[in-house]
């Protein structure tokens, strides 16, 4: 029973510290003048991967691998079929030139990547086994290097069109500094607490269900840690905010496997089990199929019935999960 308290306490915790963190940091920025724009694809990018970070990490350093590497794809093919399908129920989105040929090619890459640098008996008959090494994981940091300097200069050019005093913050509170840097460090310290006690309780429930951790990853763990994803989509579409919800959903994708998967493994080297290939392929196929939304039917558009077509394959994927 604690461990069930546990796990869901933590997930609950987790989701609270992550709008903490984003509340008090978009304020701050807000108050020094930073646009919105820099703040949308920097620090709500952060925070709604904050969770797979934070227990990515305790995953690592409790030596539970399977949980961190089931953790991220989990999220990512989640982020694309569950949250995604449920977006576009809620509200058909429009997809944005620029993400259609950048940002969604770019997740793809992602994947693929990881799919190349886990399977090294494979592609090169390795002695020391599958492996996603701490060189990897200074390749993946590098990746988002390279993403993060890629967004800094798209901000830049689409903040000349749109300047901070001309930006409205809408229904966004800014806070006084001294509550800002509250809501900061009550963010960190929770995803940190709820990290800690989230993964405790999900090794333990594996053990005793006698299920996989992989598989407690894959599920419970990905769809908990992905709730802030679901929260800001559905009212972004509902909004109509279409570039918000497309554009967090494939945001994130990258920001797990360039910094949350290349973090993990810079910190513990993680090994990786041949039946993962499965997965990895699920989320390329669910990043191909997001592409293919957008040059099909009604191009640069993704209706309900494409919604509902995405949550029948995650459902059918986290069946056959579970039941094998």
């Amino acid at each position: 029973m604690l461990d069930f308290i546990y796990l869901i306490g933590g997930i609950f915790v987790i989701i609270i510290s992550a709008n903490w963190l984003v509340d008090g940091a978009s304020s701050l920025a807000r108050k020094f003048g930073i646009s919105d724009i820099v703040v949308g694809l920097t620090i709500v990018a952060f925070g709604t991967s904050a969770p797979e970070l934070t227990v990515n990490i305790f995953s690592a350093l409790k030596g539970s691998t399977d949980i961190a590497i089931g953790n991220v794809l989990g999220s990512n093919i989640s982020n694309i079929l569950l949250i995604l399908g449920i977006t576009c129920i809620v509200n058909p989105v429009e997809i944005l030139t620029n993400t259609k040929w950048k940002e969604i090619p770019l997740s793809l890459l992602a994947v693929i990547v990881i799919g190349i640098m886990s399977n090294d008996l494979f592609i090169d008959n390795s002695s020391s086994g599958n492996l996603i090494s701490r060189a990897d994981g200074l390749i993946l940091l590098c990746f988002m290097a390279i993403f993060m300097v890629y967004t800094f200069e798209m901000a830049k050019r689409q903040s000349k069109d749109f300047p901070v005093d001309k930006i409205s913050t809408g229904n966004a509170k800014v806070f006084p500094v001294w509550k800002a840097l509250l809501f900061i460090s009550l963010g960190i310290t929770g995803l940190f607490l709820g990290g800690k006690y989230l993964v405790e309780g999900a090794v333990s429930i594996a053990k005793i269900l006698g299920m996989s951790e992989k598989v407690i990853g894959l599920t419970i763990i990905a769809i908990g840690t992905s709730l802030p994803e679901l929260a800001t989509s559905v009212v972004a579409a509902y909004k109509k905010n279409a570039d918000i919800a497309v554009g967090n959903i494939v945001g994130s994708n990258i920001f797990n496997i360039f910094f949350v998967l290349g973090t993990t493994s810079v910190i513990r080297p993680l090994p990786f089990d041949v039946s993962i290939n499965f997965d990895i392929m699920v989320a390329i196929i669910a990043s191909l199929l997001l592409f293919l939304t957008t040059i099909t039917f009604k191009a640069k558009r993704i209706d309900r019935i494409e919604g509902v077509f995405f949550l029948v394959i995650y459902t059918s994927y986290i069946a056959y999960s579970i039941m094998k």
